[in-house]
Order: structure tokens, then sequence, then C-alpha cells
């Protein structure tokens, strides 16, 4: 899987941008606030339909401008598609996939399996347990669709109880409707448990061999999934009642779950030193590029945004040399890193003010 060429009208700071692209690694260089991230927002909400920011669409629209547009050809097992997205100022974004519009932005994903990292990753052990569920569903949902419905289901069923909680203060005779919402929430909450309980068991065979290597040998790395939900979910609801009641929310449930690095029998978020909890979180990425390569039975994209950086050279090595067969987008300042390192990069992009030009290439209709 790759992806060709990427246009952009009005996006972010990008007036009318064409791009096209190598199998390989892309490098994006220049000063900061100079749009590089931008590139790589604009193909990672190609993928999921959202900006890995979480900004809303009308923030993505060029200042001025009522909409922007962003279009993009993949090339997935020898077929050429195109993703077309329409941002409007006060109205829901426009999908297309090959010239026909889908209904629901959820039906785009899946289509392109990306995975986007960044400095922020590098804290995702030290972080609190939101994000590593983030983690979890952003993976999971590009990987089955039927988790993604259980998924959107749960927490509108959970907003729902959550809700019904609140009101039961006011008007107690409402408190025999709990009992359909925790039948419908046990349901697809089991579903969601036992599928993250699988790819954390399926993440761990990956992540050992990953993380041995990245540390010479010194460390042994295990991932937990931690499930509040020991046995049957629905008698613990109904222990927990009047707990919940008192509280108006709901205590127990996946919307609670994390997940735990043991780095030679030690908890490495508690105990971990910084470099410790570094180098799990990067074996954890290089886990996920790989669990997602047999998972779909092809190459994931991959947006490297200024992590290089935060690396030493032994990691950094370690992580380019990962992820030779795979196309990655690339963003950092200085290029003497890549120079002094020996790196291949394949094609070498110069971004200035909204502009990128192709270096040893004048640049022609690319503004």
């Amino acid at each position: 899987m790759y992806i060709k060429s990427l246009e952009l009208k009005n996006y972010r700071n990008y007036e009318d941008l064409a791009v096209s692209f190598l199998p390989g690694s892309n490098l994006f260089y220049g000063n900061n606030a100079q749009g590089k991230t931008n590139i790589l927002e604009s193909i990672y909400l190609s993928g999921t339909s959202k900006s890995h920011r979480g900004s809303r669409d009308k923030e993505l629209i060029r200042f001025g401008e009522k909409e922007a547009h962003i279009r993009l050809f993949l090339e997935k097992k020898e077929i050429e598609h195109r993703i077309d997205i329409h941002l409007k100022k006060n109205k829901t974004k426009g999908i297309a996939i090959d010239g026909m519009p889908i209904r629901k932005s959820s039906d785009l994903l899946g289509m392109m399996n990306i995975i986007f990292f960044s400095p922020e990753d590098l804290s995702i052990i030290k972080n609190g347990p939101g994000e590593r569920r983030h983690f979890l569903d952003m993976e999971l949902c590009q990987l089955q669709k039927i988790y993604m419905y259980h998924l959107s289901q749960y927490n509108k069923i959970l907003k729902q109880r959550n809700q019904l909680l609140s009101q039961i203060y006011f008007e107690n005779q409402l408190i025999d409707t709990l009992d359909v919402w925790d039948i419908q929430l046990v349901e697809y909450g089991n579903s969601i448990i036992e599928k993250r309980q699988k790819f954390v068991n399926e993440l761990n065979d990956i992540i050992c061999n990953i993380h041995r290597k990245l540390t010479g040998g010194k460390e042994e790395i295990v991932v937990k999934y931690e499930n509040q939900v020991e046995e049957d979910f629905l008698r613990q609801l109904r222990q927990r009642r009047d707990t919940d009641l008192k509280y108006k929310n709901t205590g127990i449930g996946p919307h609670r779950d994390d997940m735990k690095f043991m780095v030679n029998g030690i908890d490495v978020r508690t105990y971990g030193s910084q470099g410790q909890q570094r180098t799990a979180a990067l074996s954890l990425k290089l886990a996920e590029i790989e669990l997602v390569k047999r998972k779909i039975g092809d190459t994931p994209i991959l947006l490297l945004d200024d992590v290089l950086s935060e690396l030493d050279s032994t990691r950094k090595r370690y992580l380019l040399d990962s992820i030779k067969q795979i196309q990655t987008f690339i963003t950092c300042t200085g290029l003497e890193e890549f120079v002094n390192s020996q790196l291949s990069i394949d094609q070498l992009f110069y971004v200035k003010e909204g502009s990128v030009r192709k270096e040893g290439q004048e640049a022609d209709h690319e503004h």
C-alpha cells in the first residue's frame, strides 16, 4: 500500500498544492511553523476522517476561505483508489471513495491503514489511561469494522445510562429502566473487552523481540490488558449500582480499562526511567506496525512527525531499519542527522511558508 500523490486546496496554510510521492521514505524538512505537519495531518485525515490533533473541520480551512479540499491517490494491492475530502465551515464534511460519496465518515476507516508517530506518543506510557485506550481503539477501528460499530454503540449506551443515573436522583421511579441499559452495555462491553484482550495478546508476541533488540538484550517487556471486569460484567454492574447512583456515573466497564507495561517485572509507568518509558513506547509503535502488516497482509502508511530528533542514534537507526519496506512520511527541521548517519531517503522536500519543493528540481506546478 502506498500513496502516489496528494492535492490540497485551501487546507491550513496551503492555498494550492499538488505533490507526488515515492513508495519508500519521503522526507519534509524546513523551519518550524512552515506547514510540514499539515501535510501529515491531511494524510491522516484521508485515512481516518479526523485530525490527529483533534482539530475541528473549520480550523483546517485556510484563513478567509469557506471550504477546503483534499484529494489523495492510493495504490493498494495494485489497484489505484482516490479519496476526496471536502471540508466546509458550517456543515459536515463530504467524503468520497473512487468518486462515490460515503454516508458515514467511519466508512473510510480501513481503506488506508495509517500509523502516526509523534513526540507525544513517546509519553503514551507515562500519561493517563485515556491515551492508551485511544491507542487500542484507533488501531482496532482501522482493522475491524465490527469493533468500531460495537464501540460506538457502547459509548452511546454509556452516555444514556449516565444521563439516566442523574435523572433517577430527581425521579426515583425511573430506576427500573436501568436494567434495559445494563443488558445492552454488557453485550457491547464484553465484545470490546474480548477484542482488546486478543489484540494485546498478539501485540505481546511481537513486542518482546523488538524490545530485546532495542535494549541489547538487557530488558524484557510484557504488556498486560488491565480489565476491571473480572467475570460477570452484569453482576458487577448491579453490585455497583448504589455507588453509580451516588456519583451519577458508570464506574466500571471498558471505558475505564488500561494497559500495563512491565519491564523486567517492574511497572515502567510508575517506576521506569524516562529512557525506559520512551523505549517501551518505541517498541509499542514498532510492534503496532508489524501487527498491522500481519493483519492486513499489506504494509501500512507510517507518519513520523519530528520524532527522530527525540531519539538517540541507536534507536533512530533501529527505527529506520525497521521501516525500510514501508512508505514513510518524515518531518524534521534539519538534514544534518540524515547526512551524518548516512540514512537513505528516497525523496526529499523542502517546505517553506506553505510551499513544497522537491529537492533537485525547480518547483513548477507546486505551490
